[in-house]
């Protein structure tokens, strides 16, 4: 498939890290594409690449989540609410995640940070409430860097498979990325 070879081809670049920082940054933000379909092709393309993606991903998972918390924190009747609206329904933060937030928040910040389930909703409305951000950064940051550590070791260790994989089913791997993010926003709305 020549779409995935030059994709692979073109992620062997050490500035694939940083666009690897900017999407993971913009995707705990607004994009629902899981940071794992950026980190995979450099990763698979070149394996001693795994360590840098990886503290890519991190590093933009963090500064977007802040980036979240802060438009949750001073945004939130404009563009807070509009993120919540487009992507989600502000009733679910009422009914559902508010009272279990009480009683369940770490748990709740580890599971976003580690599932489809959308983190970048739980930042902004973590922002709203005005929860601790410290807590909130230190939780994401164990549980989001873990997450990208062990993908990026998966990758580092069967790369050749990886490859092979990629090449063979960029496309089917392509939509199942795309309807993992469909099923966390699904799974948002269902808990209503």
């Amino acid at each position: 498939m020549k779409f995935a070879e030059y994709i692979l081809s073109k992620s062997e670049s050490r500035t694939y890290s940083w666009i690897v920082f900017i999407l993971t940054v913009f995707e705990s933000i607004f994009l629902f594409i899981p940071p794992e379909v950026f980190m995979t092709p450099p990763i698979i393309a070149n394996k001693k690449r795994a360590i840098p993606i990886a503290v890519a991903a991190s590093l933009g998972s963090l500064v977007g989540g802040a980036i979240a918390y802060m438009i949750g924190a001073w945004l939130w009747d404009s563009l807070g609410i509009w993120l919540i609206n487009t992507f989600s329904n502000p009733e679910l933060i009422e009914t559902a995640i508010k009272p279990m937030f009480s009683k369940y928040g770490i748990l709740i910040i580890i599971l976003t940070a580690v599932t489809p389930i959308p983190y970048k909703l739980l930042a902004i409305w973590l922002g709203f409430i005005g929860y601790p951000i410290w807590i909130f950064l230190a939780v994401s940051a164990i549980f989001r860097t873990g997450r990208f550590a062990i993908i990026a070791t998966l990758l580092y260790f069967f790369q050749e498979r990886a490859n092979a994989i990629v090449k063979k089913y960029f496309w089917p791997l392509t939509i199942f990325a795309i309807l993992a993010a469909v099923f966390g926003i699904g799974l948002i709305h269902f808990l209503q």
